[in-house]
């Protein structure tokens, strides 16, 4: 895809940049006034000496970002494709064309089709932050913190991304995210090795950026397989 048309790829870095840019801003902002906030979360420690009531402070701090980051890793994808639904779409649907297109698209006005796409991913989102949230916390847990719940945390993620990104040419055919579901599980060795494949991408600096026009790619070609549809020209 990268060698066959470079303009195309760049086209599809547009929304994660811009989904990069809010973030990075977001999380830089949450850096300069943590102090203000870790002193808000620990009212109650107002009154204890000064030593523990820093070390209290601290501990919040450091709590609350890194749940920024995990919420951030979290909810980037889908906020990113959120922001980019007409690149990505048209990156899938190029795809889709080379591979004999499909010829019983669903045409559906954008609002509806926008609405779907903001439900389907808000339930998605809520997935990931009830799943995430307790694997962080389980990262303190010596040994197991260390090994478990990384490996965890990557197929877990990597399978939440596979269903994520499978949305729009599933979302073509008029499947809802219930089918994505049901499909991926039909061929869940193929779906985790795309989606962790992914999420390790996502977790390199800048990786997120880079790879997700590929990624796009990648779930439409999986959608494709799962589907029982050929993926070669």
């Amino acid at each position: 895809m990268y060698g066959r048309d470079p303009k195309l790829v760049v086209f599809g870095l547009v929304p994660a940049l811009i989904s990069g840019a809010l973030y990075l801003g977001a999380f830089v902002t949450l850096i300069l006034f943590i102090g203000d906030i870790a002193e808000l979360a620990t009212w109650f420690a107002d009154d204890w000496s000064s030593g523990a009531r820093t070390t209290a402070r601290v501990i919040a701090g450091v709590v609350i970002l890194g749940l920024s980051a995990l919420l951030g890793a979290l909810s980037f994808t889908a906020v990113t494709l959120l922001i980019g639904d007409p690149f990505y779409e048209t990156i899938s649907e190029r795809i889709e064309e080379r591979l004999g297109g499909v010829p019983d698209a669903v045409d559906m006005p954008w609002w509806r089709s926008l609405r779907r796409s903001l439900v389907d991913s808000g339930r998605l989102l809520l997935v990931s932050l009830g799943i995430g949230i307790p694997l962080f916390f389980a990262g303190f847990i010596p040994l197991l913190g260390q090994t478990v719940v990384p490996a965890l945390a990557a197929t877990v993620g990597g399978w939440l991304l596979a269903v994520e990104l499978v949305g729009a040419p599933f979302a073509r055919r008029g499947l809802r995210l219930r089918d994505r579901r049901a499909a991926l599980r039909a061929h869940r060795p193929m779906a985790l090795g795309f989606g962790v494949g992914v999420f390790l991408c996502f977790l390199v600096p800048l990786g997120a950026v880079l790879v997700m026009p590929a990624a796009v790619a990648g779930g439409t070609l999986l959608a494709r397989r799962v589907l029982g549809l050929p993926i070669e020209e």
